[in-house]
């Protein structure tokens, strides 16, 4: 067919419009880095050849056996229905970009061999490795990408994560842009980063979420080299994985075979592990990291016994928390004195052997974490609300009166005591009650029956204040029910966040999340301030403001008494057997086990030792 000369100019100029228009992407204009990183510069150039904290001449080779707690019936990689994926799942995909483990907020490219962003923020491009291949030989594209993104942003839930996504366009085959609906932040490409991409040509033609025991195509450094369901998987090192020489790799993925053994029983795990059925193990009971692995293989250092870093999970290991929306804790002087009538000091000798630290932040052992008293930059966001916050706030840094003694502990139910009674609560006939005679009661729910060694003697210390507490133990389907509900006076759980936290704030600390069934404001907490402090440390466009804000809303949440936290996140307790090189902790992104190595040496020794 012919066209006009008319019809031809308007086509170039109709062509010409779109190329210019504010929404048109030019690649040309575009500066394409290896990373990218916020308020802080990337500490990798270029040219960079490993990560520090991977040994690039880690040897390959060697099996590892890990214990899984979680069993699994199916190898889709979005099941509605089914328990979900096994164990090292992860392993076989690759992501657009990889965050670095010894920087708070910085991401290297992985699938994608240059990033960029646009001058309004509101665009980052992606330009896939020219090398990128799926397991199957097929070239990994733009076009995957897309399907991807779009397949997530479809299911029910996960779209919530991604709703900050305007769109995703594969400019060609190895440009996609994601265009968000404000300005790009930490937070944006934190959730970017998550997601493994999938192979459109696989998986145009399935059911993503179907049952299937057939191992799909993927691009990672490990197959699926068999599989029991609820049993095992065993994966085997890809020979030929296109990204192995990229300098994010170099020290990665160094075992040949990598297995999960399913443990769906904790004691049945350490019996398997005392036995050398498993390599490594993660012990989350204190008793039996103190107690249980005494013997001839820990004395002879056979068996380790060592600390790792969680990565960017950081928080509270365990809380009470406190639902604020319940009328009789709606007051900051009632929940500073139930706070008072818990005994730490005792509940860390008795349970825990000593070797817990309380949680005296929402962030502890961060940057963030409110300690001493109010920066000029903290004052600069708080003084606004001085009328509305606890004098002392501003006096003095948060911190719980210590007792370790009866004596000590009496004093704390006295001042308890104090506050009750200013808050309006008197003892009268054998109970606390308020000006209408009602008595005061608490019920807390848990799905952990150990929980209750803890709240059995805190309920006892609320007993002679005239506080009747239940403890109710219920079951998984009630605990969601009710917990999506917030009908509950308070919950014993632990209060994880990541690093940094800004991606969470919102749905923990932010009034707009109070209605919303099921989020993740437990506390159901309401405050113009925290919002105003949510909203600053989103805005945060340097690192120091991103810490002002995030210790000053540490404090206000604090001195608040939304919660009463128990112990902080620390480090991992993991035992394995001697027969393992690692290279050294990061803080941000653990390198286990993708970045142990096999040690022949150690193990020859070790089986000589049995």
């Amino acid at each position: 067919m012919l066209l006009n000369r008319a019809t031809r100019l308007g086509l170039v100029f109709l062509i010409a419009v779109f190329a210019c228009s504010p929404d048109a992407i030019i690649l040309e204009d575009l500066e394409f880095k290896h990373g990218i990183a916020f308020f802080q510069d990337l500490k990798y150039p270029a040219d960079f050849t490993h990560f520090d904290y991977l040994n690039p001449d880690a040897p390959k080779g060697g099996r590892l056996v890990l214990a899984s707690p979680l069993s699994f019936n199916t190898l889709a990689p979005m099941p509605q229905s089914e328990t979900g994926a096994p164990s090292g799942y992860y392993f076989r995909g690759d992501t657009l970009i990889v965050r670095s483990g010894d920087e708070i907020t910085a991401f290297y490219g992985r699938l994608a061999d240059g990033i960029a962003v646009t001058d309004d923020d509101r665009t980052i491009v992606f330009r896939i490795h020219p090398e990128a291949r799926w397991d199957d030989g097929v070239p990994i594209t733009a076009g995957d990408v897309v399907f991807t993104f779009e397949t997530h942003k479809a299911q029910l839930g996960a779209g919530y994560f991604f709703r900050f996504i305007e769109s995703v366009e594969a400019l060609d085959e190895r440009h996609v842009a994601f265009r968000v609906i404000a300005p790009l932040t930490h937070d944006h490409v934190t959730l970017i980063q998550y997601i493994p991409i999938l192979p459109q040509h696989y998986w145009r033609d399935r059911d993503l979420a179907a049952h299937t025991l057939e191992p799909p195509v993927s691009s990672g450094p490990y197959r699926i080299k068999q599989v029991k369901a609820g049993r095992y998987i065993e994966y085997e090192r890809n020979l030929d994985y296109w990204a192995r020489d990229l300098p994010l790799n170099r020290g990665r993925y160094n075992f040949d075979t990598v297995r999960y053994e399913v443990y769906r029983d904790a004691t049945v795990a350490r019996e398997a592990f005392r036995k050398g059925l498993i390599d490594i193990l993660d012990e989350s009971d204190i008793r039996y990291w103190v107690n249980g692995y005494e013997g001839s293989d820990l004395e002879s250092g056979r068996i380790r016994k060592i600390r790792r870093e969680y990565g960017i999970s950081v928080g509270i290991g365990i809380a009470i928390i406190l639902n604020s929306q319940v009328p009789r804790l709606a007051d900051r002087g009632v929940r500073k004195a139930l706070a008072l009538a818990l005994d730490y000091e005792w509940i860390n000798e008795k349970l825990y052997h000593g070797e817990r630290t309380r949680a005296l932040s929402y962030w502890p052992g961060t940057i963030l974490s409110a300690t001493g008293l109010p920066s000029e930059d903290e004052l600069a966001l708080l003084s606004r609300f001085r009328d509305s916050l606890p004098t002392a706030l501003f006096e003095r840094p948060f911190n719980y009166p210590k007792t370790g003694s009866r004596a000590a502990f009496n004093e704390n139910l006295l001042k308890a005591r104090n506050l009750l009674a200013a808050s309006g609560w008197q003892f009268d006939d054998g109970a606390l009650r308020d000006a209408g005679g009602a008595p005061f009661t608490l019920e807390f729910l848990t799905l952990d029956q150990g929980n209750t060694r803890i709240l059995l003697p805190w309920s006892a210390a609320l007993a002679r204040l005239g506080i009747e507490a239940k403890i109710r133990l219920v079951d998984a389907i009630q605990y969601t029910n009710r917990f999506r509900r917030r009908e509950y006076d308070g919950l014993v759980q632990d209060y994880g966040i990541l690093m940094p936290p800004t991606l969470e704030l919102r749905s923990h600390f932010h009034s707009t999340s109070t209605a919303k069934e099921g989020s993740r404001n437990k506390t159901g907490v309401s405050d113009p301030v925290l919002d105003y402090l949510v909203e600053s440390a989103e805005a945060a466009e340097t690192l120091d403001q991103l810490i002002a804000a995030c210790r000053a809303l540490d404090r206000v949440l604090l001195w608040d008494h939304y919660l009463i936290p128990l112990y902080a996140i620390d480090q991992r307790r993991t035992l394995h057997w001697d027969k393992f090189g690692r290279p050294p902790e990061p803080i941000y992104r653990p390198a286990y086990p993708d970045g142990w190595w096999y040690d022949e040496s150690k193990a020859a020794r070790l089986n000589m030792e049995r």
